[in-house]
């Protein structure tokens, strides 16, 4: 007999595959992909460890070294939308390998840099390619799992990221003892080139796939989202430090809602839209992309301010504190199988309940978390709070990614990864102001650096590091009605709500099958 013919229809791979082979290349996939996950995220983390050493080098500020990071996150955030709009068009593995390459040669150049300014210009180089790679990512590790199994694939993927981001601080700091930071760029590049053969050898060419319902590209509807999400970026996490209140925040306000207004009026009137406003019609989408919002939003107070509470308040060595911060990523890649298993059999909605319940359980421990709270205790609490992260995410990344047609996977999965570096973003923007907020309430605007030193200031920051992790209770708790909203079973593309592909503008139905079940 023949192998059964799957349809394209759900996105998850060839046409022609058989269901016995989705077994075999679905790790072989992830793989491929999830070498390239850990690769950059630990690049990404090592970076941080580098930035003294870089300065130091180069003879520049700590204020001038941050930029290293800063072009980074900006180029990549920018990018990841118009980037997975134009690999829907003209083929996802395509797109892949060449952000593997620029990244790769990206970060070679970094390496060679005789000065600063060569140093910054490769590292806009490599974050041209990660923003080509991490705009396909997601959708291809979706791609190559079947549709039962796609909770299983955020997990995975979710695992991966914890690795590099555990590996990238610790092995960053314990190569730089023994060895120039240049030399760890060059070493970045010998797993890249590893991908690259892997997605070429392994990887299914789906150019065939998409043609078979052809896109052309949005190039319009990919410059004004590209400029929204870089003027938002830059006007919540303000790296030039004006004051909020300043005539240049508000101006970038301002033009963030006009680009924001004009991408949305722009989208819906197009027939091939970059990116299809009209899925938030789809209730689990909507409400999946809230609460990774706001759930960002929260969890990132724990990676912003526990280094400094462990540090500059408690006077821990650096390296128990880099321990106890370990356990988070630790926590995250094995809570990341049980989430997208969970997920898979019995719906997005019961790991995504937990695991914000655990968000706001930790968040209130440490509300009351004083000077001298007990080690043993900040451990597991540390630990719990990368399960709660997991539980969540990939729960709410499954349901996502589930309920979109096929044709939307490169750019879906771009878009979730905009929403999580949106969320992130006013996470630390909102934990910073509020910590110090509180802090110059009581008289003590000074660095955080220098809070062991300075008399009274220990006080001032326990009072904004509670007052911070309040605000994590209060937005953790937005997002727990809109996870009662989400499918109390699998989301699969043949459901009605997921299944429903977009009408052109003029042929909008209502939004029958969008309320969640």
């Amino acid at each position: 007999m023949g192998p059964t013919r799957k349809p394209s229809v759900n996105g998850s791979g060839p046409a022609d595959r058989p269901p016995t082979g989705w077994k075999a290349y679905k790790w072989r996939a992830f793989v491929a992909i999830g070498l390239a996950f850990v690769t950059i995220v630990f690049a990404s983390t090592m970076v941080f460890v580098l930035l003294s050493a870089i300065a130091d080098d180069f003879g520049v500020t700590l204020r001038a070294v941050g930029w290293v990071v800063i072009v980074d996150s900006l180029i990549v955030s920018a990018l990841l939308l118009p980037m997975g709009g134009l690999a829907d068009v003209v083929g996802r593995r395509r797109i892949y390998v060449l952000g593997l390459a620029v990244y790769g040669v990206g970060s070679v150049m970094t390496g060679l840099a005789p000065t600063f300014a060569v140093l910054i210009v490769a590292r806009v180089v490599a974050a041209l390619g990660n923003a080509l790679v991490q705009s396909v990512m997601t959708g291809m590790l979706v791609a190559a799992f079947p549709p039962e199994e796609r909770g299983r694939a955020m997990g995975a993927q979710t695992t991966a990221v914890s690795v590099g981001a555990a590996v990238g601080p610790l092995l960053g700091g314990l190569a730089l003892q023994v060895m120039p930071w240049e030399t760890l760029f060059f070493l970045v590049a010998a797993p890249v080139a590893v991908s690259i053969v892997a997605a070429i050898a392994i990887l299914d060419d789906d150019r065939k796939e998409l043609s078979e319902a052809p896109r052309a590209f949005d190039p319009i509807g990919g410059l004004l989202s590209a400029v929204a999400v870089l003027v938002l970026v830059v006007t919540i996490s303000n790296p030039l430090a004006f004051d909020w209140l300043s005539v240049p925040t508000f101006a970038g306000g301002l033009l963030v809602v006009g680009l924001l207004t004009g991408f949305v009026r722009w989208e819906l009137a197009r027939r091939e839209p970059m990116l299809e406003l009209r899925l938030f019609a789809l209730g689990v989408f909507r409400n999946a992309v809230s609460i990774r919002f706001l759930g960002f939003i929260g969890a990132t107070t724990t990676s912003l301010l526990l280094p400094v509470y462990l540090v500059s308040f408690r006077g821990i060595t650096e390296g128990l504190a880099g321990t106890i911060i370990f356990l988070v990523a630790a926590g995250m890649g094995i809570s990341a199988q049980i989430s997208g298993n969970v997920s898979d059999r019995y719906g997005p909605r019961p790991p995504t309940i937990v695991g914000l319940v655990v968000q706001i359980a930790v968040a209130a421990v440490l509300v009351v978390a004083g000077r001298d709270a007990p080690i043993g205790l900040l451990v597991p609490v540390v630990f719990l709070a990368g399960v709660g992260m997991s539980l969540w995410n990939v729960a709410n990344n499954t349901a996502m990614m589930a309920s979109v047609p096929p044709r939307n996977l490169a750019v879906i999965g771009a878009f979730t990864n905009v929403t999580r570096t949106l969320g992130t973003v006013v996470g630390q923007a909102v934990a910073t102001a509020v910590v110090v907020a509180v802090m110059a309430s009581d008289g003590f605007d000074i660095p955080l650096s220098e809070i062991a030193d300075t008399p009274g200031a220990g006080s001032a920051f326990l009072a904004g590091w509670q007052a911070a992790y309040g605000v994590v209770i209060v937005v953790s708790l937005a997002a727990l009605p809109l996870a009662l909203l989400l499918p109390s079973r699998p989301v699969r593309p043949e459901d009605p709500v997921a299944g429903v592909a977009p009408a052109p503008a003029d042929e909008v139905p209502a939004p029958t099958g969008a309320t969640p079940r």
